[in-house]
C-alpha cells in the first residue's frame, strides 16, 4: 500500500500548539503515555490495517533518516 503523506491539516501550528499545550505540565512517563493514547485513538479512526502498516513504516524510516543525518 502506498501512503498518503500529502499534508491535510487544515491548521498545522495550530494542531501543534494543541498538541504542545497537551503536553504542559506532564512528566515525561506522562508525556509518553499521553502520546501512546493518541495514537490508539487515531489508529482507532483510521481503521485500515494496510494504511496503518504502512504508516509505521513511514515512521520508523524517517526516524532512521533523522538519527543517520545526526551521525
Amino acid at each position: 500500500m502506498t501512503l498518503d503523506t500529502t499534508p491535510r491539516i487544515a491548521d498545522p501550528d495550530g494542531f501543534f500548539a494543541l498538541l504542545v499545550e497537551a503536553h504542559r505540565g506532564l512528566s515525561a512517563e506522562e508525556s509518553r503515555r499521553l502520546d501512546a493514547r493518541l495514537v490508539l485513538i487515531l489508529a482507532n479512526q483510521v481503521g485500515d490495517m494496510a494504511a496503518l502498516c504502512a504508516a509505521i513504516e513511514a515512521a520508523r524510516a524517517a526516524g532512521t533518516k533523522v538519527s543517520d543525518a545526526g551521525r
